[in-house]
């Protein structure tokens, strides 16, 4: 177990810790144990990829659907 001493209003971290967490932005939860720091996964980063391999939907698809669809609104 690592241990720190807090001083002031900042952390530091050992060094391990800080290259994992370094220039991510990390969620601090209290819990009745302790702290807890929780890198934040953005939402975007968490689904990329899940539908490689599952059909054939591009972005240029996606944007001929989005153009119709404005088609069919002015009529």
């Amino acid at each position: 177990m690592k241990t720190r001493k807090i001083t002031g209003s900042r952390i530091t971290l050992p060094a391990d810790i800080y290259k994992r967490l370094s220039g991510k932005e990390v969620e601090i939860i209290e819990t009745p144990e302790g702290v807890l720091l929780r890198p934040v996964e953005k939402a975007i980063n968490r689904t990329r990829g899940f539908l490689k391999g599952k059909g054939s939907f591009t972005v240029g698809k996606f944007m001929n659907q989005k153009k119709n669809e404005k088609d069919m609104e002015r009529l």
